[in-house]
């Protein structure tokens, strides 16, 4: 008897938005066919399956398509979510995240592009951090004791903003938020979700993304 097929994901390694959905996707367990996405050349098939042309894209096997973050998290855990990661979410804190601070990280990474002043940008961006940081002085992860989906939406874009400068970085008074980042960045799951896989191209070898799980604790 053949065996089902797996879903489909386009990603980008470093895309906050595919690092998330692969971190849900890792800790619920999920197979899937890996393909990996080079920007400047998307590939026609994610393409034809989402004309928005951004990753991550999950394409299941009935042919269903899946093309933002968030829901493709909230699919993998609604099918088997050993950690209760569902059980830790915060829609609000997740909508400040993609909202506003998006907004201020994009425009502090990328100044030319956006024709901006970056430091502004980084200030408005710092209050939010100081937002976490004080909600983790309370508990060491967003929702509680123990890591959930609400840390595995918002830490990748909290990487991103650390590594624009991280001299600078590095000297901000946020042991909370600091302390909870390098946990996450050291876990087995994220080192398991970084996987380096050269573009995908139609003929290529399968990739497998799927993440042990003895490898999942963190």
């Amino acid at each position: 008897m053949t065996a089902p097929a797996d879903p489909v994901l386009y990603s980008f390694r470093r895309c906050p938005y595919a690092m998330r959905a692969r971190l849900a996707l890792a800790a619920s367990g999920a197979r899937c066919e890996l393909r990996e996405v080079k920007l400047s050349a998307k590939p026609k098939a994610m393409l034809d399956a989402s004309p928005k042309g951004t990753v991550p894209v999950l394409v299941l096997p009935d042919g269903q398509v899946i093309d933002e973050s968030l829901d493709i998290m909230r699919w993998a855990l609604a099918k088997r979510d050993p950690e209760g990661w569902l059980a830790r979410d915060d829609a609000a804190l997740i909508s400040t995240n993609d909202g506003p601070f998006k907004h201020d990280l994009d425009r502090y990474k990328y100044p030319e592009r956006h024709r901006t002043d970056p430091l502004g940008f980084r200030a408005r961006g710092l209050e939010f951090l100081r937002e976490i940081d004080g909600r983790l002085a309370v508990a060491c992860q967003l929702c509680g004791p123990e890591r959930g989906l609400a840390d595995a939406a918002i830490m990748p874009f909290v990487r991103q903003f650390a590594a624009v400068d991280r001299e600078w970085f590095d000297t901000l008074p946020l042991p909370h938020l600091k302390a909870w980042l390098a946990g996450h960045l050291a876990s087995e799951l994220f080192d398991a979700i970084m996987m380096r896989v050269k573009p995908w191209s139609p003929g290529d070898p399968l990739t497998v993304f799927a993440v042990p799980q003895d490898n999942q604790g963190t």
